[in-house]
């Protein structure tokens, strides 16, 4: 800190000055601008200079430290301030002679093309680092969380809430995620690195609260102008190939794309179990640690509805309802022959109720899948379903659980990728980084996610727990939304502003 006090000094700036440099984002801000100003007060003024001193300072200190001819011209911000002052006074004076030479001479003069660019350069930099560390805008893509935040819905996530979690990858495209618009490609390259670090949280992440994670399992993916597969997913289940052509030509050619963790997917959805909780849905109530939870107000499910013959409702009113075309089960009309297939909250399900006495509304049952479900393993998911599942129990920092082969498929993905170590199984035993093992003691914490459309959400029960360096962040509210996700159906004035937090 004494050193760059001293530079601070050297450029014109109060010692004082340096103490800016810890506060973690803006000290990358005012480092910049102090490698900057060292540049100035060597007398190196181009953009060239100022460009590299933001890139990679070191590079220009030795380049300055390396010339014989570099010389130090004292404090050029304290010289700026006092040239400018000299401008100033001449144009009160109106003294045109004086003016033209101090132009002649302004070393501190730039180009209106330098100007712009810098303003554009300085815009583009300041948004990287808001969006890299403090807060990042949202749109909600899919209708897994429909009714709490729907499609269409633009929301900001703070990432400070959790902990500011610093970058792993260093080198992207300004701005943009994980692909390139239009070309296609990812957005980045996986080298050079750093290692996951996240600075203190604010506040912890609460159980029913939604949250913004990267997608746990995406690190290996086909990516498709409709959505991202992970590489297991579309083994286990060939019926992805069938619906997205693109699709089926990746995996022919094994056209995926291995991911490190800030460039995964981001996923929304809502915290319903934390570390060391165990979760258990029973005939569709999510219980936590045997205790039955208080469910989201706009909780959906799947439902067929026939309508009685006669009996008809206009799309009006449906949408007065709440129901709109992201509701259907299908494409087409929102009902055919007077039978729909919708995803509805209880008190949709209601109002269609009270058109007509002989309105039929029939609930969806899923059926038992263990290639669909986590943990995978017919030995223990045998009979799961979406409704009823579990129980399963969430890892916690510190915590040791028994490890045995009729348990291991809850926890091998865990131990190999996220907590980085080598397991293999020789026989009965289990050995992790080659020695045998009957435990494990966990490295983070874990949580469970699930979106509140119960059935029409790929969440935890899909693909497990969310870890804790996977979280990005703590959504605050929404700041715009369009209807189904287009701005030509019209904007959900009425949602404009409102807390991403209600439910």
């Amino acid at each position: 800190m004494v050193n760059f006090m001293e530079v601070s000094e050297m450029v014109g700036h109060k010692r004082t000055h340096a103490l800016w440099l810890l506060f973690p984002v803006v000290n990358l801000f005012i480092y910049c601008s102090l490698a900057v100003d060292i540049a100035r007060s060597f007398g190196r003024f181009s953009f060239k200079d100022a460009a590299l001193a933001v890139i990679y300072s070191p590079i220009l200190f030795f380049l300055i430290g390396s010339d014989k001819n570099a010389i130090y011209n004292g404090p050029v911000l304290t010289q700026e301030k006092a040239f400018l002052n000299e401008i100033e006074e001449a144009s009160k004076k109106k003294d045109s002679l004086k003016l033209k030479k101090l132009d002649e001479k302004n070393p501190y003069k730039k180009s209106i093309v330098r100007e712009w660019t810098e303003s554009i350069v300085f815009a583009v930099f300041a948004a990287s680092f808001i969006r890299m560390f403090l807060l990042e805008a949202f749109v909600i893509p899919t209708p897994s969380m429909e009714g709490s935040l729907n499609v269409g819905d633009f929301l900001f996530v703070s990432k400070a809430h959790y902990g500011i979690r610093t970058p792993v990858t260093v080198a992207s495209v300004p701005l943009l995620h994980n692909t390139v618009p239009i070309v296609g490609g990812e957005s980045y390259v996986k080298k050079p690195s750093l290692p996951y670090y996240r600075l203190p949280a604010i506040s912890s992440i609460n159980t029913g609260e939604p949250f913004v994670f990267n997608w746990p399992v995406g690190d290996s993916v086909y990516v498709t102008n409709l959505r991202s597969y992970t590489v297991s997913q579309v083994n286990s289940d060939p019926i992805f190939i069938q619906s997205d052509r693109e699709l089926a030509e990746k995996v022919k050619s094994k056209s995926y794309v291995v991911r490190p963790i800030d460039k995964k997917d981001h996923y929304i959805k809502r915290c319903v179990a934390g570390p060391g909780d165990t979760l258990r849905i029973i005939n569709k109530q999510v219980y936590i640690n045997g205790k039955a939870q208080k469910n989201p107000r706009h909780l959906q499910y799947f439902y067929t509805i026939g309508l009685p013959q006669g009996i008809s409702v206009s799309t009006k009113k449906l949408e007065s309802w709440g129901i709109d075309d992201g509701d259907k089960g299908g494409s087409g009309p929102m009902f055919f022959n007077g039978i729909g297939q919708l995803f509805l909250d209880d008190t949709q399900v209601a109002k269609l109720k009270s058109l007509h006495p002989e309105v039929r509304i029939e609930p969806y049952k899923s059926s038992p899948n263990t290639t669909a479900y986590f943990p995978f393993d017919a030995k223990i998911n045998k009979a799961w379903t979406t409704d009823d599942y579990g129980p399963v129990w969430i890892p916690k920092k510190g915590a040791t659980t028994p490890l045995s082969l009729d348990n291991l498929s809850f926890y091998r993905r865990v131990i190999t990728v996220y907590e980085n170590n080598t397991l293999e199984v020789k026989g009965s035993d289990i050995y992790i980084n080659n020695k045998k093992a009957d435990s494990y003691t966990f490295k983070q914490d874990y949580y469970w996610a699930m979106g509140d459309n119960r059935h029409n959400s790929e969440d935890s029960r899909m693909w497990g727990y969310v870890p804790h360096d996977h979280i990005v962040g703590k959504p605050l509210f929404i700041f715009f939304s369009t209807k189904e996700g287009s701005i030509s159906n019209g904007i959900n004035w009425d949602r404009v502003f409102r807390s991403a937090n209600k439910d």
